[in-house]
């Protein structure tokens, strides 16, 4: 087993280095509350203020199809060839993505950095003989069981098997320390462990600040804003129009629900109708 040496000056100064990344995590990780409290905080109001009409507008879109529809089948029917009314789709109020909570992190190692290296083969071959040598067993089974265990270590240190040695010495009891050395292989990929998890931590925030920057609503609530500290009511401009649209609506509703399929009218209501809405009619036979 080939040690990853790091000095205490190393230790600290990478310590250093993560303690820093954490900071900057910490600080990035607060700009995404604070910029999404503000994103969601201008929703709630875009909500408040247009959803009612929204939902009053697509509703009426609804009726709208179903008399549409009727008057389509009808026409149909009658020999005129007719494209049918797309189905309408609800509105959808903005929303905004959650960041994923952060996996915690793993524990540092216990006791810090041990500056103990690795014993050489014949220390661990001492080592072993002494917990396992057949002469200090206390009766004639565990004689037994220490010799056949002393033929192992005889075997391993003959064919310079560490591997083996170590793992006979670490069943006998023996500390982890005095067998391979310090833990600075432990330190090591604790640092390096923890180091990938927040940096990836960092990207995954990163990027949710992104997505929030890029957002439609935070560009629309930065205008709204702006126009608000000049005096105007943007939000109140957007909802009259919808209530002008939902107007529009209603008498277009309570004409299609009142024309009957044989007047000539049908004809150019369902047309004028299937135009505004990208559609389109055929010319009648």
């Amino acid at each position: 087993m080939i040690s990853q040496a790091i000095t205490p000056r190393e230790l600290d100064r990478r310590r250093e280095q993560l303690v820093d990344l954490q900071r900057y995590l910490a600080d990035q990780e607060r700009e995404y509350v604070d910029l999404r409290a503000r994103v969601q905080g201008f929703i709630d109001r875009y909500v408040a203020a247009l959803g009612p009409l929204y939902m009053e507008l697509d509703a009426l879109e609804s009726q709208l199809y179903c008399a549409m529809r009727y008057l389509h089948e009808a026409l149909a029917r009658n020999g005129l060839d007719t494209r049918g009314p797309d189905s309408p789709k609800a509105t959808a109020m903005p929303q905004l993505l959650v960041l994923p909570a952060g996996a915690p992190l793993p524990p540092e190692p216990e006791g810090g950095l041990i500056q103990v290296g690795p014993p050489p083969l014949k220390t661990l071959y001492r080592r072993a003989a002494k917990r396992l040598h057949p002469d200090l067993a206390p009766d004639d089974a565990e004689r037994s069981r220490r010799e056949r265990k002393m033929a192992e270590v005889n075997e391993a240190y003959a064919a310079s098997d560490r591997a083996r040695l170590e793992s006979l010495l670490l069943a006998a009891g023996e500390s982890m320390v005095k067998v391979r050395g310090g833990d600075a292989d432990a330190v090591m990929e604790w640092l390096r462990s923890t180091e990938r998890a927040v940096q990836g931590r960092l990207r995954v925030v990163q990027a949710h600040i992104a997505l929030l920057t890029n957002h439609q609503m935070h560009a629309l609530g930065e205008s709204v804003e702006r126009a608000e500290k000049k005096g105007l009511d943007p939000l109140g401009i957007m909802a009259n129009r919808l209530r002008a649209q939902i107007t529009e609506r209603r008498q277009e509703l309570y004409i299609g629900q009142r024309l009957q399929p044989e007047s000539s009218m049908a004809e150019a209501f369902l047309r004028q109708r299937q135009q505004r809405m990208g559609g389109g009619i055929a010319a009648s036979r």
